[in-house]
């Protein structure tokens, strides 16, 4: 890695937890976090035991965990089953009539499923599939909008073994085919397609065009959604409302190894194919629960909105298994954030009692830039708890929501986690952890994160490292689908410890700070700056909406800072606002920080769940072709404009 990477960012505002809120949390202080902390650390058996134990086990395990790096086993010769943990044992339990998903339309239709009727739908579905030849073990693609039935897909598949792989509705049908191909499934579930900005994309014809080239796939079940006419094949096609008129409301739950396959979920590779994570079953449901109700401390009458599609990590774990293994109930928005006008959240909020939001800091960013009065002309006092996820967020953003959406009582948790963690690594703990803008604080309970240098030695707290797991938790990613290689080369090749390719540091504290991938480090004049520092910086100031630093050499520094920037709609992009971001940057870290060159640009690259694609940036800044992997990039329009300004 070369010299320690450099923290330029100095923040010293501390929030601590209000009073009333600590009052009623499960963690009321810090002391109670650090003995959790501890009693993980000194006995982590014990600890994921008496937690695993709280959900229903058809077979006990004989053993917590079993790790040989980088293979690890969770609950071994455990058998039980996440849709039963889910669905039957609160049915069971006292919630059967509690509303266990509430669904909004675009089109403002709301649906509601109680855990009694989610249960039902989710078995006659299982039905449908068991029907059509699809066994314990077999891949189904699902292919959804962000509905309840694709919840109930996921469900449904879990319930009988077969592990599911969620594509995200705005992939492409050749983004489609990579998946299926791969994991070579055996059906699909979709939709005829889905609702976005006042217009119907065409899911089923995408899926129709992937199948060209997929023969493992049997069977396709869809889901009328839009109600537009849909082609379908015979034989091979069929109505999902059709299919399951007569199926029993019950089917027995399937009990399975806790080591079983549950999912594949495909990340974005730099340079080729996807690469498949797989999460199985018992391990990763403990932890999805475990860290939902931690982190979000939800409470019996909690009302909880993420707006992430559950074609993510985040949908998985924080819009259905994490929550409905907890019995809360939540809540789930189709359409676009600012449709029809940039009050939509807000308005959700409102109307449905939200207490607890969760999104992420490019959306933050984005009603910034949009204006506080599309936040205050709606009633948010049924907030409790606010929540980012996906990236770091900036000082600047983290103040804002604060302010505006939370009205300066409500707690903030920062998480930091990948899709190959399966769920939260780095949070506060709402109740009794105070919070820096900025920062993800601290590891939970059962999380061995460092800082560390190129020998993984940790480094001094203020120098700038890589972000490492030391120890195995619960809901770790199993492996890279068919490619047990790539699995230790990318994420163990030093034995043991889990490399995250992030780059963060530790300040007095022991708080952390992620500075953005390793990758988005760059040396200027012999400094190793994280570039995420420069872009909160940036952001910082009055006239700029979002920006992205990347890196181009130079002869002279090695390497050169470029920014690209989005102004404020009432800001003059130009020479004179490019000379007072050099200056207000030199405020804020100093010069070595100031970037060579400042490209101002109506929007930035960015994948379809809100993250800026700095790859393709730094791409731009050296005048090459983009390469690799852009199945993920929302709008291609974006990049092809950043391409014809440097014509």
């Amino acid at each position: 890695m070369g010299d320690a990477i450099e923290s330029v960012q100095r923040e010293v505002r501390v929030f601590r937890p209000p009073a009333s809120f600590s009052a009623r949390a499960r963690v009321k202080s810090l002391d109670d976090y650090c003995k959790l902390f501890r009693d993980a650390a000194d006995n982590p058996e014990s600890f994921w035991g008496d937690v695993a134990k709280e959900f229903h086990w058809f077979t006990p395990w004989s053993k917590v965990r079993e790790w040989n790096p980088p293979n690890a086993r969770w609950f071994i010769g455990g058998k039980t089953n996440i849709s039963h943990n889910c669905l039957d044992r609160h049915v069971a339990g006292g919630r059967r009539n509690k509303a266990a998903i509430i669904t909004e339309l675009e089109s403002g239709e709301v649906q509601t499923l109680t855990y009694d009727q989610l249960l039902r739908e989710v078995c006659r579905l299982a039905h449908v599939l068991k029907s059509r030849g699809i066994n314990a073990g077999d891949r189904v693609g699902i292919y959804m909008p962000n509905c309840a039935e694709a919840a109930i897909a996921m469900l449904a598949c879990a319930r009988i073994g077969a592990p599911h792989t969620v594509i995200f509705g705005g992939f492409s049908a050749q983004a489609i085919a990579d998946r299926l191909n791969d994991c070579k499934a055996k059906a699909v579930i979709t939709a005829d397609g889905l609702r976005r900005r006042g217009r119907t994309v065409d899911l089923k014809n995408n899926v129709d065009q992937a199948l060209t080239n997929v023969p493992s796939v049997e069977a396709v079940i869809v889901h009328r959604n839009t109600g537009d006419n849909t082609p379908m094949k015979a034989g091979r096609d069929l109505w999902w409302h059709e299919a399951v008129e007569g199926k029993p409301r019950f089917i027995e739950t399937e009990a399975f190894d806790a080591e079983h396959p549950l999912f594949l979920l495909y990340t974005s590779g730099t340079t080729g194919k996807p690469k498949g994570i797989l999460h199985t079953t018992g391990g990763y449901m403990v932890w999805a629960a475990y860290t939902a109700r931690s982190v979000f401390d939800l409470r019996e009458d909690d009302v909880y909105f993420c707006t992430a599609d559950v074609g993510w990590i985040t949908g998985h774990s924080y819009v259905v298994y994490g929550i409905l293994a907890n019995g809360a109930t939540s809540l789930i928005y189709e359409g676009a954030p600012t449709w029809p006008d940039a009050g939509r959240l807000w308005s959700i909020v409102e109307r449905h009692g939200v207490n607890i939001f969760y999104t992420a800091p490019t959306a933050i960013r984005t009603f910034m830039r949009l204006g506080d009065e599309w936040v205050k002309r709606h009633d948010r006092s049924s907030l409790r708890l606010l929540g980012s996820v996906g990236e770091p967020i900036n000082p600047e953003a983290w103040m804002w929501y604060h302010r505006v959406v939370g009205d300066e009582r409500c707690p903030i948790v920062d998480t930091w986690w990948q899709t190959e963690t399966g769920g939260i690594m780095i949070s506060p703990l709402p109740g009794g952890t105070p919070t820096k803008p900025g920062s993800a604080t601290l590891p939970l309970p059962g999380v061995a994160a460092d800082v560390v240098d190129e020998h993984n030695r940790p480094v001094p707290p203020g120098k700038g490292g890589r972000l490492v797991i030391r120890e195995p938790w619960p809901g770790m990613l199993r492996g890279i689908y068919g490619d047990p290689e790539r699995f230790k080369n990318t994420y163990f090749p030093s034995g043991g410890i889990y490399v995250t390719g992030d780059a963060a540091h530790r300040d007095a504290d022991g708080y952390i700070w992620v500075l953005g991938r390793m990758d988005d480090v760059v040396n200027v004049s012999g400094h190793r700056l994280g570039t995420a520092e420069i872009e909160s910086a940036l952001v910082s100031h009055p006239s700029v909406a979002e920006a992205a630093v990347v890196a181009r050499p130079d002869a002279l520094t090695g390497q050169a800072l470029v920014a690209f920037v989005t102004p404020r709609g009432n800001a003059t992009a130009g020479e004179e606002l490019r000379r007072e971001l050099g200056k207000h940057v030199t405020r804020e870290i100093g010069k070595l920080a100031v970037p060579a060159d400042i490209r101002f640009t109506n929007a930035l690259p960015k994948t379809r769940s809100g993250k800026i694609m700095r790859r393709l940036l730094r791409d731009i800044a050296c005048g090459n072709a983009s390469v690799g992997d852009t199945t993920t990039l929302e709008d291609y329009s974006v990049l092809q404009k950043l391409r014809e300004s440097e014509e």
